[in-house]
Formats: structure tokens, sequence, C-alpha cells
């Protein structure tokens, strides 16, 4: 197969051809069976090394211009396949290397479950008029919420810091919480166990 596509950023096993590289974003759409924003179909292919970053914004272009892949909704943000869309991720997935299409799907499922983990527990963050920041977190279980809590932070570094060991275990940081809270010694032992293991 001729390589017509950049090949930098691409890892070996990465797709190198224009017409791979616009299979591989039906088949994401159609993997995904809901709407996808633009940045994190280009995040899942450039992050994983699987087609050049300049190319697979070209395809989303030349996706959009074919009517392969349309606006949801009038958005200019998130994207579905159109009929035509649907039957090039039906029929030509295959030509798509195995280790490709998995590694792809892998990426995309965990994109899904880190954006369901984050619309489930909202971070909210206030810059405050004397400096520093407020910053709320929310515990649900998808329907109501458990716990919530805000605390202060000097800076912003310190303030994406905290969000991200949050959106890393939001469970854990709800167990160590309500052992405190209840002097649960059991489970405060358990919870410092599990830190130390980290």
């Amino acid at each position: 197969m001729d390589f017509d596509a950049f090949t930098g950023g691409v890892e070996p096993g990465g797709l190198r051809n224009k017409s791979d590289i616009c299979i591989l974003i039906c088949y994401l759409i159609n993997s995904a069976n809901r709407p996808l924003k633009k940045d994190d179909i280009v995040s899942v292919i450039v992050n994983n090394g699987l087609a050049n970053y300049f190319e697979t914004n070209d395809a989303m272009y030349d996706l959009l211009q074919s009517g392969n892949i349309a606006e949801f909704e009038n958005t200019k943000d998130y994207y579905i396949l159109t009929g035509r869309g649907k039957m090039i991720a039906n029929q030509l997935d295959t030509t798509l290397p195995f280790t490709t299409r998995d590694k792809a799907l892998s990426a995309c499922i965990s994109l899904l479950a880190k954006q369901k983990l984050q619309k489930e527990n909202p971070v909210k963050v206030e810059k405050l008029e004397n400096g520093g920041y407020n910053v709320s977190f929310s515990i649900t279980d998808g329907s109501m919420t458990l716990m919530s809590f805000t605390v202060f932070m000097p800076d912003y570094s310190q303030v994406n810091l905290i969000k991200r060991s949050f959106y890393n275990d939001p469970q854990y940081i709800y167990t160590v919480l309500l052992a405190a809270l209840t002097e649960n010694r059991e489970m405060i032992k358990d919870s410092l166990d599990k830190l130390i293991a980290k």
C-alpha cells in the first residue's frame, strides 16, 4: 500500500495512508455509538501514535465535506456518522490492522469512561479576589450526591494536582473522608494500606 500521509509522531504499526485514517475515524465514532467531540477523536488517535495530528484533522475535514460525518444537532464540536459513514465503518473496518482497531477502541472506551466519571463527579474551581482558589468536589452514585466538600488552594498548579488525584479514584477519596468522619479505625487502616501500595 502506498503511504500518502505525514508520519511524524506515528508509532510503528500506525496509519500512514489518508483513507485508512478516515476509516479509523468512522470506526471510532461507530464503536462509541454516540456523538464524539472532534478534539477527543484527534486526541485518541494522536496520543496513541495511530496517525499524525495534521493528517487526522485533514481526515476529519474530508469526512465532513464528503458527507460521511455530520455535526450533531448543529453543534460545531460533536460529530456523528451519516448513513455513508456507517457503511464505511461496517464494511471497511476490517481493512485496518487488528492491533490498530483494538488500540483505538481501548483508548476510546477509556476516554468515555473518564468523561462519565467527570460528569458524575463534578469539580468546580472558583478564583478568589484575594488570591487563591476554592475547589469544590462532588461525589455521586450517578443519581444522588453522596458527599461534597470545598478546599482552598493557593495557586492553580495545586488545583490541577488535586483535581488529577481526585479523578484518579473518587471512590477512594470518599472512603478516606468517610473513615475519618466516622472514626472507623479499620477503614482508616485499609485506606492507608491502599495509599502506601499505590
